[in-house]
C-alpha cells in the first residue's frame, strides 16, 4: 500500500471515535474507583478493602486510569499528532490487562475482571491497527 501523509475524513473520524470511546472507558472505571474505592474494590476483588493505606493506593492506580482518560481526549482531538499518548496509555493497558488476568488466574479476583481484562485488550487491538494506519501514511509512531 502506498504511503499518504494524508489521512481521509472517514479514517480520521474513525480513530476520533475510538479515542473518544476509549475516554469513556477509562473514565467508566476511574471515576468509581476514585469516588468510592473499596466498593469498586469489592466489586472487582469480591472482598472488602479497608485498610487505609491500601484504599489510596488503589485509589491512585484509578488516578492513573483518569489520566490515561484525560489523554485520550486529547488524542480524539488530533489523532495523527498524539501517538505517544496512545503508546504510553495502550503500554498502560497492556501492563494492566496482564497483571489483571495473573490476579484473576490465582483467583484474586470476582468475574468482574474479565470485564475489564477484555474491554482493554479490545482496545489495545485497536489502537495496534491505529499504529499500523499511521505507519502506512507515512507518519511516526513518536
Amino acid at each position: 500500500m502506498p504511503t499518504d501523509t494524508q489521512m481521509s475524513a472517514r479514517e480520521r473520524m474513525a480513530f476520533r471515535i475510538l479515542f473518544l470511546t476509549s475516554a469513556i472507558w477509562n473514565f467508566t472505571g476511574a471515576l468509581p474507583g476514585l469516588s468510592d474505592s473499596a466498593g469498586m474494590f469489592q466489586r472487582e476483588f469480591g472482598r472488602e478493602l479497608t485498610d487505609p493505606v491500601m484504599i489510596a493506593v488503589y485509589r491512585g492506580a484509578w488516578g492513573t486510569a483518569l489520566l490515561y482518560g484525560l489523554g485520550f481526549l486529547v488524542v480524539a482531538f488530533n489523532p495523527v499528532r498524539q501517538s505517544g499518548i496512545v503508546l504510553m496509555g495502550g503500554t498502560g493497558k497492556v501492563l494492566f490487562a496482564l497483571n489483571l488476568l495473573y490476579m484473576y488466574l490465582q483467583g484474586w479476583t470476582s468475574d468482574f475482571a474479565l470485564v475489564v481484562i477484555v474491554g482493554d485488550v479490545v482496545f489495545v487491538s485497536l489502537f495496534a491497527l491505529y499504529f499500523v494506519r499511521l505507519r502506512q501514511h507515512g507518519h511516526g509512531i513518536l
